[in-house]
């Protein structure tokens, strides 16, 4: 029997809220550090470090946002909607009045869509208007459930087993309460680090990894290595190979593989012996179409932990998607942090 973590069959916001704040705050307990890259992603932050105080409803002198996050010199408050075009512009006004004048200071809309541009102008200039006449420099930033989700999975590492468990039951619960309008997984990339694998990577287009790590589902694998990712692929289908009681078991999991798989995974097995890695380890196979050379390029300092999630067609700005070779040309004209 699974365990849930996050209260269901109540559709509420305060309960979307609580359980999102619950998400983060358990992603703190598990690792600050984790905790704070997630933050940074979500509110555009630059790198901080404190202790973070949750409250759920906090009263202030003019309203009652949904959640707040806050720390000695920062307040990050959130308003959730359940209909991203329900936010109501004298509430906002309000919360800003509440939230103080430095500069780390956020207001966060949470809805399961983006915002209208015309409306997330509006905010942007009431926002504006409330920093000039308080002499303020609070920001305006707008999250997704899924975004959420996506800036969590991008703080973790794929040997996070329990974090892991705990996002899946989030993202089950979104799902199961309507809070991810489009999954898109037509257009999302997952980029894997690769900085040891990369060249057999590349050179044979599949990639592999351990057979428990669990990923959210993707059209595009991307390849990451010295500040960059290198080389994306459409991923056709997947295959795994197992070891249970001595025995090696290789099966097709899903989509459209080569003729040649169960060779082509047995060469793979070759290789990792001779780089020193176990045979018998369980791995899952990612076969590409093919792999194509790129340059998008992180910009911000450090490497990241583990892998991490891009919407393509919020990246590129693209309602559809052109053919492999031209996203990975399209991609080198832009940046990540």
């Amino acid at each position: 029997m699974r365990i849930h973590y996050f209260q269901r069959y109540h559709q509420k916001e305060n309960v979307a809220t609580a359980n999102t704040m619950l998400l983060l705050s358990r992603l703190y307990q598990y690792s600050p550090d984790k905790f704070y890259r997630a933050l940074k992603d979500i509110a555009r932050l630059d790198s901080f470090e404190a202790e973070p105080v949750f409250t759920i409803q906090e009263k202030n002198a003019s309203s009652v946002p949904d959640a707040t996050i806050s720390q000695a010199g920062f307040k990050l408050v959130v308003e959730t909607k359940r209909n991203a075009n329900s936010f109501s512009l004298d509430q906002l006004k309000h919360h800003l009045n509440a939230i103080g004048h430095d500069s780390r200071n956020v207001l966060l809309t949470l809805a399961p869509t983006e915002l209208k541009p015309q409306f997330e102008k509006c905010i942007k200039q009431i926002v504006a208007e409330h920093n000039r006449s308080h002499d303020a420099l609070v920001r305006h930033a707008h999250a997704t459930f899924a975004s959420i989700m996506a800036a969590v999975e991008g703080a973790l590492d794929e040997r996070d087993y329990e974090m892991q468990d705990i996002l899946d039951d989030f993202r089950d619960y979104c799902e199961h309460d309507g809070l991810m309008k489009d999954d898109g997984a037509e257009s999302r990339l997952r980029m894997q680090l690769a900085n040891a694998t990369f060249d057999y990577a590349f050179e044979h287009d599949l990639y592999y990894c351990g057979l428990e790590t669990r990923l959210r589902e993707f059209r595009y694998l991307g390849l990451y290595r010295d500040k960059s990712l290198r080389a994306i692929g459409k991923v056709t289908g997947t295959c795994s190979v197992s070891f249970a009681d001595g025995e090696e078991t290789m099966k097709h999991l899903d989509g459209h593989v080569p003729k040649d798989w169960n060779k082509r995974i047995l060469d793979a097995l070759d290789h990792e012996v001779e780089t020193g890695v176990s045979r018998t380890i369980d791995r899952k196979f990612f076969f590409v179409e093919r792999f194509y050379e790129t340059n998008f390029r992180k910009v911000t300092p450090g490497a990241p932990m583990g892998g991490r999630v891009f919407d393509l067609s919020g990246v590129l700005g693209l309602k559809e998607l052109p053919d492999t070779r031209e996203i990975a040309s399209l991609l080198s004209q832009h940046t990540w942090e």
